[in-house]
């Protein structure tokens, strides 16, 4: 549990430590942000294959496969109605040009928060599912892909904030409660699985669905539309190799 509740800590610090990073670079060229985003897309599909499909495929029997299929379906489609009930971040962050200014601030931060964190907590599901499988390997696995992934994440979140009008201090702390709800989703998905252990290789692929989901959907084309998607890319395949290299190390 205490190896648990540092892995949710360190999944939350890094959005926070990203958001520090964010109020230092406020413009990353879209050049370098699509670098980023893809050694990140590249972290984040290795560690939902490496630390939550694999080990869910490897717990069940040829016959079982179809629960992982059901799992990785349910995870994309409970993001996909998310998704569709949520405002999209780019939508309600205020970053257009002509627009930037002048906007609800109330209205407009709740949106946030509530986008944010539709899209945070299955990621913190995922840390504490990986947890309750007891494959200590396999959970660091994905504890450190998330991690990787949300410093980027918190770094890109600030600009479009501070653009929109909202001040440095609401900034700092909408960042911070982002974190935060990984770090609660972590514990929820632990206590989940233990609570129902038969359903371990589901829950896995579920959490590795998700995963799947937001790098295919909205990670990927973010990073190729904007004239960069050949650097995104190769970006992408270092990021895989180095979570492969770290999977490895750690076995």
């Amino acid at each position: 549990m205490k190896l648990v509740a540092m892995s949710a800590l360190g999944i939350g610090g890094a959005t926070i430590i990203g958001s520090c990073i964010g109020f230092l670079f406020q413009r990353i060229p879209h050049k370098w942000n699509d670098a980023i985003m893809g050694f990140a897309a590249g972290v984040m599909l290795a560690a939902s294959i490496l630390g939550l499909i694999q080990p869910a495929v490897e717990m069940v029997s040829a016959s079982g496969i179809w629960m992982i299929g059901l799992g990785l379906f349910a995870g994309a489609i409970f993001l996909d109605l998310m998704d569709k009930v949520t405002p999209h971040l780019h939508h309600i962050s205020g970053v257009d040009e002509e627009e930037h200014k002048n906007n609800h601030h109330l209205n407009k931060v709740l949106l946030f928060v509530m986008a944010i964190a539709i899209h945070n907590l299955p990621e913190g599901l995922a840390t504490g599912m990986a947890f309750g499988g007891n494959n200590i390997k396999n959970a660091l696995t994905v504890t450190i892909g998330i991690a990787i992934q949300n410093i980027p994440e918190g770094m890109i979140i600030i600009s479009p904030m501070l653009m929109a009008g909202i001040k440095k201090r609401r900034t700092f702390l909408i960042a911070l409660s982002t974190g935060l709800i990984e770090v609660v989703g972590t514990f929820i998905g632990y206590m989940a699985v233990h609570l129902a252990n038969a359903v371990l290789p589901f829950a896995l692929a579920f959490a590795g669905g998700t995963m799947l989901y937001v790098v295919g959907d909205e990670m990927i084309p973010e990073t190729h539309s904007h004239g960069y998607e050949r650097m995104a890319t190769y970006s992408l395949i270092i990021g895989f190799f180095v979570m492969l290299m770290m999977d490895t190390l750690l076995a």
